[in-house]
């Protein structure tokens, strides 16, 4: 599968530039640093509620899935407030070394309130770090952030040891017609009317609003695996739960290709 041609810069991006949030593709990046940074405060609680209180068993379950063992060197791109990196530190034992990193100084700041471990200020798209450096790297319900699926891609490649593991963890839009309804009534009606409800900041309804817009315009699952293959990845596969809980996973080659 090809990038898509009609990008001006040549970018898979993982969704259409969505305007009525900003300008354009060139103020997305500036528009989700400030939107995660003014809601942090409220993004754990919201979290259990949009997820009923499940998450922690299924980011566990899928971290295990995916062959996260104990002694593992882990980097969890995009850690927000740290709810898959506290899964990844259980995980990995105390032989294990869990890196976060993220460009929001506020949701660094909240997961450094309830963890201990080192942060990278950084991109996805732009890792600050070493080469070949890491046994296994998470991502949790961040992809549609990114910029461009091929540089994120490539980069977690790079910084991954030969016959490391990535995991990335994301919302799909559901196939059937009245699953997506249900799914769109939920998050995009009932989700942001209770978090206005129950939260500090008027920016957290709106977080949630973008967080289903950006889901319901998101690439399709084979775009991702598509751009995992080109990044160098082998054995490229996506695990499903419930037709809307995504696992993409692959591993980088022993060998060279």
């Amino acid at each position: 599968m090809s990038r898509n041609s009609t990008d001006p810069k040549n970018m898979t991006r993982p969704h259409p530039a969505l305007t009525e949030y900003y300008g354009n593709s060139n103020h997305r990046r500036g528009f989700v640093r400030d939107l995660f940074n003014h809601t942090a405060p409220d993004y754990d609680r919201v979290e259990r509620m949009l997820a009923f209180g499940s998450g922690p068993w299924y980011r566990r379950r899928a971290l295990t899935r995916a062959g996260l063992q104990s002694g593992m060197q882990v980097l969890d791109v995009a850690m927000g407030t740290g709810l898959v990196a506290r899964e990844a530190i259980a995980l990995s034992g105390s032989d294990g070394h869990v890196i976060g990193l993220d460009p929001s100084i506020g949701m660094v700041n909240e997961a450094r309130s309830t963890l201990a471990l080192p942060v990278v200020l950084g991109r996805g798209e732009q890792l600050p770090l070493r080469s070949d450096s890491f046994d296994f790297l998470s991502m949790g319900y961040a992809l549609r952030h990114v910029s461009d699926l091929d540089a994120a891609f490539s980069e977690y490649f790079r910084v991954l040891k030969p016959g490391a593991t990535v995991c990335v963890m994301e919302i799909t839009r559901p196939r059937g017609r009245l699953a997506l309804l249900g799914l769109r009534i939920y998050m995009k009606g009932i989700v942001p009317l209770l978090t206005r409800l129950l939260t500090r900041h008027r920016e957290t309804a709106r977080l949630m609003e973008y967080y289903w817009d950006t889901i319901e315009a998101c690439v399709p699952p084979e775009t991702i695996l598509a751009a995992l293959g080109r990044a160098g990845f082998e054995n490229v596969r996506r695990h499903t739960s419930l037709g809307i809980f995504s696992e993409y996973l692959g591993n980088k080659p022993i060998t060279p290709c």
